[in-house]
């Protein structure tokens, strides 16, 4: 069954048979940005027990929860509630540049280090348009420096911080860092793939380039990957559980943008999320762009009937997107998107904004080009991404790069109410170690048990045995008085999560 199709049918018996019905129901919300979302959409299970290993456990979805319920079920329900990234008061940190962005932070010296789209009008009314790719470093993510490299001409001079234009010398657009595994990286450090057109047949659409230093690309290892005329950012992920790479772009193989003729009869429409998937990062892949996200109910009732593109990630064995939400021809918004196998999407039913728009005036207000290039700073998630104060439709806009921060692994979280409520995980296969759970308890308190199968509490592992936490950490170790969950190496265990006035966010084990 398609989610989209699941998602739809939650909401006519929760709302009615009719849109207008549903278009009168008031949003769940609560302070500081934060949507409280039911989920009640499909999910795939593995088969149990679930083999858990090192990796982080989210709460996005109901993919390692068995059950959940609160205390006092009349009046209250353990619900998922969405945590918007907060805009940075600095923003924007950078002026006047941006376009896509892509983020690294790195490891040996803790340098943020961006790639992002600049653009230049050739024509009249943005008819036309010439796009490179520019750099700029922070030692702190927010207080940035875009050096003269004097490496690449742009607008009449080389006095600037461009570094890479494409092999045709004038378009390089959409550009993102390929996190690839050491034995595909050619000896290089730094992989970007980009989009380009006008370097003449068998050379436009979508390329791979590489780097030893992030400044400096080597020119002759540019190579095409797909002739895709894909206009956007085309986010290439490396699936390390199924060995192979993924792209997300636009079906422009059999569709193009119907507005560019009026005639929708014939040509389509390529504002959709495609995949491509190939085994090799520097070779050309076949076969088509397939169609994995289209605009459902809820999208066209507030008018984004187009999905611009999507930028995405590969982290602990779940792809991360950030969607653009394009409400033709004005306003781009970005929302959460996730799967668990590269093909099968979800979002939060209520769609709350990953990133909005600015208030009406400021630097943001018309198009917001969210990434998913978050970068780890200390227990913050570092988000970069590309607004402008004008709509879509006209090149009279000013662009700047924007930063939003979140909690670590802070998207969703699982929360109990006031009279408490029970998470209840799927029989897990125990890895061994200890127990690390991200929460914020600070209004309420938490405790965790471990059970077997039928829900038995383990001896020495219940709730009374566990000093109550009622703190906010990212990083919580779990103990049990005389215990240790390493004890239970190679078990089926389940993990049992009292709630009281508390979020949940990740667990994992240690």
């Amino acid at each position: 069954m398609n989610s989209q199709h699941s998602t739809r049918r939650n909401f006519v018996r929760r709302f009615g048979s009719t849109s207008s019905q549903f278009a009168n129901q008031p949003p769940v919300l609560v302070s500081l940005c934060v949507c409280l979302c039911v989920f009640t959409a499909l999910v795939v299970h593995a088969a149990e027990p679930v083999e858990i290993g090192r990796r982080v456990q989210f709460f996005m979805d109901d993919h390692i929860v068995d059950n959940r319920w609160s205390l006092k079920p009349k009046t209250e329900e353990v619900v998922r509630a969405f945590h918007a990234p907060e805009k940075h008061a600095a923003n924007p940190v950078i002026a006047g540049q941006g376009g896509y962005v892509s983020a690294v932070r790195e490891p040996d010296t803790g340098l943020v280090r961006l790639w992002y789209q600049i653009a230049r009008w050739t024509g009249e009314a943005g008819k036309g348009a010439d796009y490179a790719i520019a750099y700029a470093e922070s030692k702190d993510g927010v207080t940035f420096e875009r050096p003269e490299f004097n490496l690449v001409e742009w607008q009449g001079t080389k006095a600037n911080n461009v570094v890479w234009r494409g092999p045709s010398g004038r378009r390089a657009s959409g550009a993102q860092i390929v996190q690839a595994p050491e034995r595909d990286k050619r000896g290089f450090r730094y992989l970007l793939t980009y989009h380009t057109g006008g370097a003449g047949k068998g050379m436009n659409g979508i390329r791979v380039v590489g780097s030893h230093d992030g400044i400096h690309w080597d020119a002759g290892s540019d190579s095409l990957i797909t002739e895709l005329h894909s206009d956007t950012i085309n986010s290439i992920v490396h699936d390390g559980d199924r060995g192979q790479y993924v792209m997300f772009c636009r079906p422009k193989d059999r569709y193009l943008v119907g507005g560019a003729t009026g005639n929708f009869l014939e040509t389509g429409e390529s504002r959709r999320i495609a995949r491509m998937s190939g085994a090799d990062l520097w070779k050309p892949w076949t076969g088509p762009a397939e169609t994995i996200l289209i605009p459902d109910e809820l999208d066209m009732q507030r008018g984004f009937n187009r999905f611009y593109g999507m930028s995405a990630r590969w982290h602990e064995g779940i792809y991360w997107g950030a969607l653009l939400c394009f409400k033709l021809n004005t306003d781009i918004t970005t929302e959460l998107a996730w799967s668990r196998d590269g093909r099968r999407f979800e979002r939060l039913p209520l769609r709350p904004k990953l990133l909005a728009l600015g208030p009406d005036g400021a630097w943001d207000d018309g198009m917001v080009y969210g990434s998913a290039d978050w970068v780890e700073m200390g227990d913050r998630w570092y988000l970069y991404y590309a607004g402008h104060d004008g709509p879509h439709e006209t090149p009279h806009r000013t662009p700047g790069i924007g930063l939003a921060t979140l909690r670590k692994e802070g998207f969703v979280s699982l929360r109990g109410p006031r009279g408490g409520g029970v998470v209840c995980t799927r029989l897990l296969r125990w890895p061994g170690g200890g127990l690390k759970v991200n929460a914020d308890a600070s209004k309420g308190e938490m405790r965790v048990r471990v059970s077997d199968e039928k829900r038995r509490p383990l001896d020495g592992f219940g709730y009374e045995d566990m000093e109550t936490f009622t703190g906010d950490s990212t990083a919580i170790e779990v103990e049990w008085r005389g215990k240790s969950l390493n004890e239970l190496q190679g078990r089926a265990i389940r993990l049992e999560f009292h709630l009281r006035d508390a979020d949940l966010f990740t667990f994992r084990a240690e």
